[in-house]
């Protein structure tokens, strides 16, 4: 019998690379006491023996290569082969669509709305925070996690962490911060949601306690 929440990651990585997100969610549900009192009961990723193939295979979860097309059928069947209780997007770079907006999350490395989109992932994500930053207007980035709806990088935000901007920061100094940021709190705030300490009610977060929403909104 099932006693935990099964939580389906979907991580793009690259071919030679990353996957490092999905590995701190595994390490992190494996703890003990857990950090994430979950399973992660497979990978999705579009990159064939790629980095996160890779580590799934090293951590023994069970992974799936999908080519596409990249369209609602495919998610509700991934997640109906899973058995999965919740969809984690950790670094997956194709758009999500079919899928509950309650019980699908993104993590992103920079402020939402503003810096978010098709085109603003990753290092780019990155260079526009630095040049904003340079242009006086921001003065932190934020690692952001939000439930999903059917357009890139929208959704009900539910955790917004500053990260700090030094002056003599670079875009690539500035991604090692926010990385280290995601792996110290991606599996902290996924657990709130998979415990229900979190949810999404028609458009609007709900948080169990005050003192819950002011530790995950803190701005």
């Amino acid at each position: 019998m099932k006693t935990k929440p099964c939580i389906l990651v979907f991580a793009s990585g690259t071919k030679t690379g990353g996957g490092s997100g999905f590995e701190t969610l595994v390490q992190a549900s494996r703890m003990r006491p857990p950090v994430l009192d979950a399973w992660i009961c497979g990978v999705v990723t579009n990159h064939f023996d790629g980095g996160v193939w890779r580590r799934a295979q090293t951590l023994g979860i069970p992974a799936s290569y999908w080519s596409g097309p990249y369209l609602a059928q495919g998610y509700q069947n991934f997640v109906r082969y899973y058995k999965a209780d919740y969809v984690m997007l950790s670094g997956w770079l194709k758009l999500a669509s079919g899928l509950d907006p309650a019980r699908t999350i993104n993590i992103h490395p920079g402020p939402l709305p503003r810096f978010g989109g098709p085109n603003l992932y990753g290092h780019f994500v990155h260079e526009a925070v630095m040049a904003a930053y340079h242009r006086g207007e921001i003065a932190h980035s934020t690692v952001t996690m939000h439930f999903v709806d059917e357009v890139y990088d929208r959704g009900p935000v539910f955790f917004a962490l500053p990260v700090p901007i030094d002056p003599d920061d670079t875009p690539e100094t500035l991604a090692a911060k926010v990385n280290r940021a995601e792996h110290e709190w991606q599996p902290k705030v996924l657990n709130y949601v998979a415990t229900g300490q979190v949810r999404l009610a028609g458009k609007e977060v709900v948080y169990e306690t005050e003192e819950l929403k002011r530790l995950l909104m803190p701005e």
